[in-house]
């Protein structure tokens, strides 16, 4: 029975071999090709200004809140306990509308960058796909992510079928 087991085992162990040796893989840098498309460099840019056009909207409405801040502090001990206390609530408010702007600002760039970039990684996956099936591979691997590469780069082959 011990001789049966170790021959199975023996049996699997070249099989499994067999198998492995079968496939073909490729690897190819997925962020080199990414940066290189065009969509992503218009997307970026596209996103860069929304940003910026959002952070001058809140920095102005910050830098009103600071002066209204600072002129409360000069005229305070002027005031009323009523009247401070009425402006004290005034300020919270504006404070934590400012708080919800920049917060909505930035789920609006998130949206925006998840929007947009959808189509770019589609069409980057379609490529790869494209390329391995035209190729024979059975795998294409992030080269980044590998310790030791010795098989073929499948990054040329992609950035050739987007054009690049």
């Amino acid at each position: 029975m011990k001789k049966l087991s170790v021959i199975f085992a023996a049996v699997m162990m070249f099989a499994t071999v067999g198998v492995a040796s079968a496939q073909k893989m490729a690897s190819m840098d997925y962020e080199v090709v990414l940066a290189a498309m065009p969509e992503t460099k218009k997307m970026t840019a596209d996103l860069d200004t929304f940003s910026k056009t959002k952070g001058d909207e809140l920095n102005k409405q910050a830098e009103a809140f600071q002066k209204e801040v600072q002129a409360y502090q000069a005229e305070g001990a002027k005031m009323t306990e009523a009247q401070r206390t009425v402006k004290e609530g005034e300020l919270q408010k504006k404070q934590q509308n400012l708080q919800a702007l920049q917060q909505t600002a930035q789920n609006d760039l998130a949206q925006r960058r998840d929007a947009a970039v959808k189509p770019i990684i589609d069409k980057l996956n379609n490529a790869v796909s494209k390329v391995a099936k035209a190729n024979g591979f059975d795998f294409v691997i992030d080269s980044p992510a590998l310790i030791y590469k010795a098989g073929p780069d499948a990054t040329p082959l992609v950035r050739k079928e987007l054009g690049l």
